[in-house]
C-alpha cells in the first residue's frame, strides 16, 4: 500500500498518564467528578471533548437532582436519533453510585415510535406521568415547547446534548426556547458540548443568558494526555489535482482503521455520482469479493492477500443502509477491532458516532463548519488498546485554470487553514496570562523549568496535571468585569475562532507582503472583540483582545520552535511546553507589544507552501492580491483610536515619516480621517 503523504499542520504528542480513565469510588472519571461537584447548580454548562464521558456525567447529575434536589423529571434532548443510544440504561450502582440510570423503552423517543398520536404528544404524556426520564431529539423537544408552552416544563431538568446546535440568533428556535426558559427561571438546565462555538460564528448563548451558567471545562489536553494508549494526533491537509479518487491512496493506508467522508454531491470535489465514487474507492483498495450476508459489509481482497471489511453508509437504497448501520451498532462487536476495517460515509458517522478503533478520519472536500470538522476529528480520539497514533486528513482540490473554480478553491484553502489553526488552540494546554510586575510571584502547582522562578525575568509555569500554563507578560491589560474575566478564562477559543474565520485577516496575514502585523493583532482583532461583546467597555475589550492574540501567537511560536528543532517526535509530550518556554526565554522580556508584532498566520503560510504546489500557491496569491483594497474608513477610525493611545504613551502623535511601519500606518489612519473630514466640510 502506498505510504501516505499527508503533511501534518498540527502534530500533538501526549504523555499517556492514564489519569482521564481512572474512576473514583462512585465510578466517576476525572471530568465526571468535576461535573458532579457542581450538581447543585441550576444552570450548568459542560465543555468537554468527545469520548470524555459527558453522557454519564449527565446521568450522575440528573439522578441526584431527581432523588435529592426535588426535581420532578429529566428530559434529555439530542440532535439526532442515533445519539439517543448514549443515554441507554446504565447499571451505575455496580460501580459505586447510589442508583442506576433507567429509561423506560417507551420514553426513549429516539427508538420508540411514539404514542398518543406521535412523538410530540408522547412528550405531553410523559409530563403527565409518574415516570422520571425522557430522551428525545432537539426537534421533538422544540415542537413540544411550541405546542405546550414553557410553563408545562416547570420543575424539570432539561439536558441539551451537543449544545453547539443552539444559537443566540433569534431564528434558532431551540436557542429562543432556552432564552424563554431562563427568563421564566423555573427549570434546571445542563448543557453539554465538545465544541463551544459554531461553524457560522454565531454566539451559542447571549452574554446575558450565559452569565447564568456555571461552567465546567475539561480540555482536550487533559483528556488526551490522560489516555492509556493514544499518544500522537496528527491533523493535516493534502491538495490534489484531477479527481480525488486518483490520489486517494496517497493519503489512505488500508492498514489503518479509517472513516472516509466523501464529498457532498453539490461540492466541487464530487463527481456527482456518489455510488460510483464508493465503487472507485473499493477498486483502488483491491478486488471486490461480494458482501457479508449478515452485516452487508463489502469484502475486498487487497494485493497483500488480506480481506478488508468495508461498511458502505453512502448507498441509501432501501434495506441496504439500515442493515449496515445495525451491524455497526452490534454491542458485542464494540470491542472487536476486526469487526470492520473501513467505513465510507456521506453526511453520517460524525457527531456522536462511536467507533473506538478509528485511527484515521479522511475527509474529502472542505467542510464549511468548523464544529463539524472537530466532530469528525473526535471520531479518531477514542482510546483503544494498541492504538497509539491517530490522524485527520482533509483532501482538498487544488485551484485550476477556471476563474470561478480558482476562487472556490482559494476559499476552501483558507477555510482549511482556519480549521487547523483553531484545532491547534483546541488541542493545546490552557493559557493563563498574568501581568508581569515587581510584585509577581510563582503560582502554586506550576513548574517553571530547569532554573525555577525568576523574579526579575520572564516566567512560564506549567502544571502537568491540569494541562495549564501560567505566563507572565509585561504590559498585559487585565480584565475588570466578571464577564470579561470569564471570557479570558474560558472562552478565548471563541474569540480566536471568529478571528481565524475572518477572511480579510486570513488573506492579508497569509499573502500581503506589505502587512504590518498590528493591523491584524490590534485593529482586526480589536474590531472582532468589540463586535462580539458590545456590552463590555473599552478596557475589557482591550484585555480580551490581548489575551486572545497572546494565546494564538504563543501557540504559533511554540509550533515554530518545535519545527525548527525537529522535536515533534523526540520531545514527546513536553515538546509544545518546551516550545512555549523556549520562545519566551529567547525574547528575554515577553511584553504585549512584542506579541502584537507577530503575524499570527506566518507559520500557517510556511506549512501551506510545503503542502501546495508552487504554481497553485501563486494562483492563490494572485486571486487574493487582485481583491486587495485600500484602507477603509472603519479601519482608519480604529487606527486613529490606536494613535490616540500612542500619543498618551509617547507624548506625540504618530508620524508619516517614521521608520516604524506600525507608527506610519497609524499616521496614515489619522491622515485618512482628516481628508474625510475636509471633504465633508467642503461639501
Amino acid at each position: 500500500m502506498t505510504e501516505h503523504t499527508t503533511i501534518p499542520s498540527v502534530s500533538v504528542t501526549y504523555a499517556r498518564t492514564g489519569s482521564s480513565k481512572k474512576s473514583n469510588e462512585l465510578g466517576m472519571r476525572v471530568m465526571q467528578e468535576r461535573v458532579y461537584e457542581k450538581r447543585g447548580e441550576q444552570y450548568l454548562l459542560i465543555k468537554s471533548p468527545p469520548a470524555s464521558g459527558k453522557s454519564r456525567a449527565l446521568m450522575f447529575v440528573a439522578l441526584d437532582k431527581l432523588h435529592n434536589q426535588g426535581i420532578q423529571q429529566a428530559i434529555i434532548t439530542v440532535p439526532e436519533k442515533a445519539i439517543g443510544s448514549s443515554f441507554n440504561n446504565e447499571p451505575l450502582s455496580d460501580f459505586g453510585f447510589f442508583t442506576d440510570w433507567n429509561v423506560e423503552p417507551k420514553w426513549n423517543l429516539c427508538n420508540a415510535p411514539g404514542e398518543d398520536g406521535g412523538k410530540v404528544n408522547s412528550v405531553k404524556a410523559f409530563l403527565d406521568s409518574e415516570d422520571r426520564i425522557l430522551v428525545c431529539t432537539h426537534a421533538t423537544f422544540r415542537f413540544a415547547v411550541e405546542r405546550f408552552g414553557v410553563a408545562a416544563f416547570d420543575n424539570r431538568l432539561i439536558a441539551v446534548d451537543e449544545f453547539h446546535h443552539v444559537s443566540a440568533n433569534p431564528d434558532n428556535k431551540l436557542g429562543a426556547h432556552l432564552g424563554e426558559f431562563i427568563a421564566r427561571d423555573k427549570i434546571h438546565i445542563v448543557a453539554m458540548t465538545g465544541s463551544y462555538f459554531r461553524g457560522d460564528a454565531e454566539a451559542v448563548l447571549s452574554p446575558h443568558d450565559e452569565a447564568n451558567f456555571d461552567t465546567v471545562t475539561y480540555t482536550y489536553y487533559e483528556q488526551l494526555n490522560g489516555y492509556e494508549y493514544l499518544k500522537t494526533l496528527d491533523i493535516g491537509y493534502y491538495f490534489y489535482s484531477g479527481t480525488y479518487a486518483e490520489d486517494i491512496l496517497k493519503v489512505l493506508d488500508a492498514n489503518e482503521k479509517t472513516i472516509i467522508h466523501i464529498p457532498h454531491p453539490a461540492s466541487r470535489e464530487s463527481t456527482k455520482d456518489k455510488i460510483k465514487e464508493v465503487e472507485h474507492i473499493i477498486e483502488e483498495l483491491g478486488e471486490w469479493q461480494g458482501t457479508d450476508s449478515k452485516t452487508g459489509f463489502h469484502l475486498v481482497k487487497t494485493k497483500d492477500g488480506r480481506t478488508l471489511r468495508i461498511a458502505d453508509l453512502v448507498d441509501d437504497a432501501p434495506g441496504k443502509q439500515d442493515r449496515v448501520i445495525t451491524a455497526l451498532k452490534i454491542p458485542e462487536q464494540k470491542n472487536n477491532r476486526d469487526h470492520v476495517d473501513i467505513i465510507i460515509a456521506l453526511g453520517m458517522a460524525m457527531e456522536g458516532f462511536d467507533w473506538i478503533w478509528c485511527e484515521h478520519a479522511l475527509t474529502i472536500g472542505y467542510r464549511s463548519s468548523l464544529t463539524q470538522i472537530i466532530q469528525i476529528i473526535g471520531r479518531t480520539t477514542r482510546d483503544a488498546k494498541g492504538k497509539t497514533r491517530a490522524r485527520f486528513t482533509n483532501l482538498i482540490a487544488e485551484p485550476d485554470a477556471a476563474e470561478d473554480a480558482v476562487t472556490d478553491a482559494v476559499n476552501d484553502t483558507l477555510k482549511a487553514i482556519a480549521a487547523s489553526l483553531l484545532m491547534e488552540q483546541v488541542l493545546a494546554p490552557k493559557f493563563n496570562f498574568v501581568a508581569k510586575n515587581s510584585q509577581s510571584t510563582a503560582a502554586e502547582g506550576f513548574d517553571y523549568g530547569e532554573y525555577g522562578y525568576n523574579p526579575g525575568g520572564t516566567n512560564v509555569g506549567f502544571n502537568e496535571q491540569t494541562g495549564q500554563f501560567q505566563i507572565e507578560i509585561k504590559g498585559l491589560a487585565e480584565p475588570k468585569s466578571k464577564d470579561a474575566q470569564r471570557i479570558c478564562q474560558e472562552d478565548l477559543n471563541e474569540v480566536i475562532t471568529a478571528f481565524v474565520q475572518d477572511k480579510t485577516a486570513l488573506e492579508r496575514g497569509l499573502f500581503d507582503e506589505e502587512l504590518v502585523p498590528e493591523e491584524l493583532t490590534q485593529v482586526r482583532m480589536g474590531k472582532i472583540v468589540k463586535d462580539k461583546y458590545p456590552e463590555l467597555d473599552d478596557e475589557d475589550h482591550e484585555a480580551i483582545r490581548q489575551h486572545a492574540i497572546a494565546a494564538l501567537n504563543l501557540t504559533q511560536k511554540a509550533k515554530e520552535m518545535v519545527n525548527e528543532d525537529n522535536e515533534s517526535e523526540k520531545g514527546g509530550s513536553t515538546a509544545f511546553v518546551d516550545g512555549v518556554r523556549k520562545y519566551a526565554m529567547d525574547v528575554r522580556d515577553l511584553d504585549i507589544d512584542l506579541i502584537d508584532r507577530i503575524n499570527p498566520f506566518s507559520e500557517a503560510y510556511a506549512i501551506l507552501a510545503k503542502s501546495m504546489s508552487e504554481e497553485s500557491l501563486k494562483q492563490v496569491a494572485a486571486v487574493i492580491s487582485a481583491k486587495k483594497v485600500s484602507l477603509t474608513e472603519e479601519e482608519a477610525r480604529e487606527l486613529a483610536i490606536r494613535a490616540v493611545k500612542f500619543k498618551k504613551e509617547r507624548g506625540r502623535l504618530p508620524e508619516l515619516t517614521s521608520s516604524d511601519p506600525w507608527e506610519k500606518r497609524m499616521a496614515e489612519g489619522i491622515a485618512f480621517i482628516q481628508r474625510k473630514v475636509a471633504e465633508e466640510s467642503n461639501g
